[in-house]
């Protein structure tokens, strides 16, 4: 079904209200909810916004909390996020890592004692739109093997990367496996197979069935031992640059999964005098793209070119909301209870 994007935003944020949360915080924290779904990332937008209010009411997400420097040097922070809302802190630290960027080149943040972030493409979208390039990830409980292992040992950390251009932000917004949790969670509540193999079945078979690989929790990481090892470092980095929780720190338990170590970066490339060259240089390599494919009578798009085609529709046509997720949402925005809520 088709929501108006206002209607959908405001219903989100007097939820939150309802639950105590400052009306201010609740504007910005529904809106970034609403801007997934809005941008075709439904998993991580009015998805899994049952969830979250549900982990505010079981205490693991603190709707007053705001986070906190406390320590840095230069151009690099060290923030503590107090488990409060996961996309509020991470929209603050990257607010914060664009500004010690205008000051110094560069900037850096990194946030532990954090909550989940929700959509990470949301803090690449923000750097671009500052025009500066931004570089983000965090990562999460363990819920994909690691490569060689059958059991969840590494976590599926979100990380994004954003390149500002006028004629459309180029932003990559990719995890360590080949879906997500959530991308499952949407493929089986549409009845929809995955495109390509995504995970292993019972019998240890790669397979397309999402509901068969929620049960496995056997996820295929990207690149199957490249991925596995890129989000091995990305935890590390994360841990040690945040002095927060590691991945093995986590409760494997998906409505305990509070505590996450994120990282910001921001690069003002103007402070260099490059901010005409770099935006001319991301053209190029656009038009390269475009151009080769048309010449072999194909197509090819950038990260981030479908995002704005699916924004662009949601705002003139209505945000698409599952029936199934929204009647969870009404039933929180009356009060009453939701019909079946799962955490993964």
């Amino acid at each position: 079904m088709l929501v108006p994007y206002e209607q959908l935003h405001a219903t989100l944020r007097d939820i939150l209200v309802r639950h105590a949360m400052e009306p201010a915080r609740a504007e910005q924290c529904a809106r970034l909810f609403a801007d997934a779904s809005r941008d075709g990332v439904a998993s991580h937008g009015v998805n899994r916004f049952p969830r979250f209010v549900a982990m505010i009411a079981n205490g693991m997400v603190d709707a007053h909390a705001r986070p906190e420097r406390i320590g840095g040097r230069g151009a690099m922070e060290r923030w503590d996020g107090h488990r409060g809302p996961g996309n509020l802190n991470a929209w603050i630290c990257m607010e914060r890592a664009i500004e010690l960027a205008r000051e110094n080149g560069i900037g850096a943040v990194g946030l532990g004692n954090s909550n989940h972030w929700m959509r990470g493409g949301n803090y690449g979208w923000q750097a671009a739109e500052a025009g500066v390039i931004g570089i983000c990830w965090s990562n999460t409980l363990p819920n994909v093997p690691a490569w060689g292992t059958t059991v969840p040992l590494i976590g599926n950390n979100p990380l994004i990367i954003a390149v500002p251009r006028a004629g459309g932000h180029v932003v990559l917004d990719m995890a360590m496996s080949q879906f997500s949790y959530g991308a499952l969670g949407t493929h089986r509540l549409r009845g929809l197979e995955l495109p390509v193999a995504g995970g292993y079945d019972e019998r240890g078979e790669l397979t397309r069935d999402p509901a068969a690989i929620e049960r496995t929790q056997r996820l295929l990481p990207i690149g199957f031992w490249k991925g596995s090892g890129l989000a091995i470092l990305l935890d590390m980095v994360a841990a040690v640059l945040s002095g927060g929780n590691a991945t093995h720190d986590f409760s494997t338990a998906p409505e305990k999964e509070s505590g996450q170590s994120q990282v910001f970066l921001a690069i003002d490339a103007a402070s260099i005098g490059a901010a005409g060259q770099s935006e001319s240089i991301a053209d190029r390599i656009i038009s390269a793209l475009h151009d080769g494919a048309a010449l072999a009578g194909e197509e090819v798009r950038y990260p981030g070119e479908r995002t704005l085609e699916t924004r662009n529709k949601s705002l003139a046509e209505g945000v698409f909301v599952d029936e199934s997720v929204w009647r969870d949402v009404l039933a929180l925005a009356s009060g009453g209870e939701l019909s079946g809520m799962t955490w993964r």
